[in-house]
């Protein structure tokens, strides 16, 4: 019988900092041996994936103040599914903001309700300040001193599911 927990990340990016963001908490995650992470773009996830993880990470750049739209797509495909079937269940949320980011997570955190999940960390929000037009389109670089915080956000949440926690 195989009682290893299982992490999905959930994410999308589109100038790769969410992206490296993710990675980093993978990695962190991986740090508890018998914890199974699935990291999985939003557009190849459904509800199936939703309902055989025991917690989740839910990841997006800031997108006009809110959340990606290749994000809420997944949720918009996935709730109903999910719906009463996954209550109590922890999760966090990663946003990779240009300026704020807090819109972001507020959306992240009303759907998270409505599924009835805990959140089990406060949103992690790492602000490139990216303000102009040019600087929202270049490829992000996210400092190691950022990915470090991403890397224990994940080996926290995996070791909670581990340990029983959440």
């Amino acid at each position: 019988m195989n009682c290893a927990k299982t992490l999905l990340i959930i994410y999308h990016s589109h100038t790769g900092g969410t992206r490296q963001m993710v990675h980093a908490l993978r990695e962190g995650a991986l740090t508890e041996g018998s914890v199974q992470v699935h990291l999985l773009h939003a557009s190849e996830t459904g509800p199936d994936d939703v309902l055989q993880a025991d917690g989740y990470v839910f990841a997006t750049p800031e997108n006009l103040a809110a959340m990606s739209g290749m994000l809420k797509d997944f949720f918009d495909r996935s709730y109903y599914g999910a719906l009463e079937r996954i209550n109590g269940r922890p999760y966090a949320t990663l946003v990779c903001a240009g300026s704020d980011g807090s819109n972001a997570a507020r959306q992240i955190a009303r759907i998270a309700t409505g599924w009835r999940l805990k959140a089990v960390a406060e949103p992690l929000i790492i602000c490139t300040h990216a303000q102009t037009p040019e600087a929202i389109a270049a490829a992000k670089h996210i400092s190691a001193t950022d990915l470090a915080h991403c890397h224990a956000l994940g080996a926290a949440m995996a070791s909670g599911l581990q340990m029983g926690i959440f």
